[in-house]
C-alpha cells in the first residue's frame, strides 16, 4: 500500500491520525492540557490560605505556612478535641450505667429464681369431711380446652398487637425504637494534632520562622505582592521561584537554593552568614507547589476522561 499525507482521505485505511482529529471534533476519546503556572502554588504562599505569607513558618518536613493560618488551625483542632472528649466522657457514663444496670437485673433475676425454686409446687387439696387427699402434681401438658382454645383463637390470641405486645414492636422511623439502632460506642479521641498537608504529627515548638531575602531590583513603584521575582538567596543573590529548589537553614531561618546548599554548605556544614556549625537535620528542603490540581511540580497534566471512538 502506498503512503499518504495526514489530511489525504482518498486510501482504504482509517489511520492513526484521523482518529485521532475525528475523535477530538466529536467529543471521544481523553484530552490532556498541561496546567499552567497560575494553577501551581508559589513557594512562597502559604499552604493553608494560597495567599503570600506575611509571617512565614515551616514544619520539620518543609511545608510553609502563615503562622497566624496555622496557629489558628491548630486551635481548632484543640477545640475541636475538647467537644470530643466531653461526648466521649458522656457516652462511656452512659455505658457504665447500663453495665451496671445489666448487672442488677441480674442479680435480681438470680434472686428471684432461687426464691421461686424454694417454694411448693404441689397444694394438698381438702375435702369437706376434713381429710387431705394426695396432692395433685402439676400437668406439664397443656389441656384439651386450651388447644380447642388455640386452634380456635376465641379466648388466647395468638396476635402480636394483643396482651400488651404493640408497646414492645420495633418502630422503625424512631431511631431509639429501632431494634438495630444503639448507643454508639465511646472510642477515645486522638489528641494529636496532624499537619493539614503532609498528615504528620505537628507541634507549635517545630515550627521554625522563616526569613527570605528580599530582591534588590531598584524598582519601588510596584507592591511586594505584584512583583514575580521578590526575593533571592542571600549567599548566591539568586532568584528564588517554583523553578528553583530551596532549603532553609534551621538556626536563622534563611532560605538559599539548594545548589549553594550541596556546593557551599555541606563542604563544611557551617553556616555562611554567622559561622555556627550546622547538623544535617538543619537544612529543611522547602516543598514547591501543590494546590487542589496539582500535588507537585512534576506531574502537571489535567486529563479529562470521556467516551471512546470504537471503529
Amino acid at each position: 500500500m502506498t503512503r499518504h499525507a495526514r489530511n489525504c482521505t482518498a486510501g482504504a485505511v482509517y489511520t492513526y491520525n484521523e482518529k485521532k482529529r475525528d475523535a477530538a471534533e466529536s467529543g471521544y476519546g481523553t484530552n490532556a492540557k498541561r496546567l499552567g503556572k497560575d494553577s501551581v502554588k508559589s513557594f512562597d504562599c502559604c499552604s493553608l490560605t494560597l495567599q503570600p505569607c506575611r509571617n512565614p513558618v515551616v514544619t520539620k518536613d518543609g511545608f510553609l505556612f502563615d503562622k497566624e493560618a496555622i496557629l489558628q488551625y491548630i486551635v481548632t483542632k484543640k477545640n475541636e478535641h475538647s467537644r470530643k472528649m466531653k461526648e466521649y466522657e458522656r457516652l462511656r457514663r452512659v455505658e457504665e450505667n447500663e453495665i451496671a444496670q445489666e448487672a442488677s437485673n441480674k442479680q435480681q433475676a438470680r434472686m428471684t429464681s432461687f426464691v421461686n425454686a424454694e417454694k411448693p409446687t404441689t397444694t394438698p387439696a381438702h375435702k369437706p369431711n376434713g381429710t387431705v387427699t394426695k396432692p395433685r402434681e402439676l400437668d406439664a401438658t397443656p389441656s384439651t380446652s386450651a388447644v380447642a382454645a388455640l386452634s380456635s383463637g376465641s379466648s388466647i390470641s395468638i396476635s402480636n398487637m394483643a396482651n400488651g405486645h404493640e408497646k414492645k414492636l420495633p418502630s422503625f422511623w424512631l431511631p431509639s425504637e429501632c431494634p438495630n439502632a444503639g448507643l454508639a460506642k465511646a472510642q477515645k479521641p486522638d489528641a494529636t494534632i496532624y499537619c493539614p498537608v503532609s498528615m504528620q504529627p505537628l507541634r507549635v515548638k517545630d515550627l521554625i520562622d522563616v526569613k527570605f531575602t528580599l530582591l534588590k531590583d531598584g524598582d519601588n513603584k510596584r507592591s511586594l505582592i505584584a512583583k514575580e521575582a521578590r526575593y533571592m538567596c542571600p549567599i548566591t543573590h539568586d532568584v528564588l521561584s517554583n523553578a528553583v529548589p530551596c532549603a532553609v537553614l534551621r538556626p536563622t531561618g534563611d532560605v538559599v537554593t539548594l545548589e549553594c546548599v550541596d556546593k557551599l554548605i555541606r563542604k563544611d556544614m557551617i553556616h555562611p552568614l554567622t559561622d555556627r556549625k550546622l547538623k544535617e537535620k538543619d537544612i529543611i528542603q522547602l516543598q514547591r507547589g501543590g494546590t487542589g490540581y496539582a500535588i507537585t511540580n512534576d506531574n502537571l497534566n489535567a486529563k479529562e476522561k470521556r467516551p471512546m471512538l470504537q471503529v
